[in-house]
């Protein structure tokens, strides 16, 4: 059975790891994703439909550009329910110029009665670049952490 809980762990997985076939998993068809970014340090199209393109969008393009993904979600997960909100931190690397990147922000999730996503809103409040030295670190540190809340 399908869960929100376990579309959302798919979803971290699908995105951190490059693995764009599991969005499929997560989502319906016809899910629809909008982006709020409220920083001038990475951007996003504001509205994406459809799990094929959320799948380009935040699993295909995004690999091209960053690698060493981490993403949490801070707090307990959903435990029933199709809605759930919670914010996240990511940690992550740039592959061109091996520069470390952390941002935070809020995911606010929508799920079909099946747990599939149908609708989610991502927040990027803060997305800082960091110096090539702090890569390393920060990358082990959240390599550390408890994956993926």
């Amino acid at each position: 059975m399908i869960t929100l809980q376990k579309s959302i762990e798919t979803y971290i997985r699908a995105k951190d790891s490059n693995r764009p076939f599991l969005i499929a998993d997560a989502f319906t068809t016809d899910a629809e994703l909008t982006m709020q970014v409220n920083t001038s340090e990475i951007s996003f199209p504001g509205t994406v439909k459809g799990a094929k393109a959320i799948s380009n969008v935040l699993v295909s393009e995004f690999s091209q550009r960053y690698e060493n993904v981490y993403t949490f979600c801070i707090g307990d997960p959903p435990v029933a329910g199709t809605a759930f909100s919670c914010d996240w931190l990511v940690c992550m690397s740039e592959k061109s110029t091996s520069l470390a990147r952390a941002g935070f922000g809020r995911y606010d999730w929508l799920a079909a009665d099946l747990g599939q996503v149908r609708q989610l809103r991502i927040t990027i409040e803060e997305m800082t670049t960091l110096p090539q030295d702090t890569a390393e670190p920060i990358l082990r540190w959240a390599d550390a952490l408890t994956y993926s809340w």
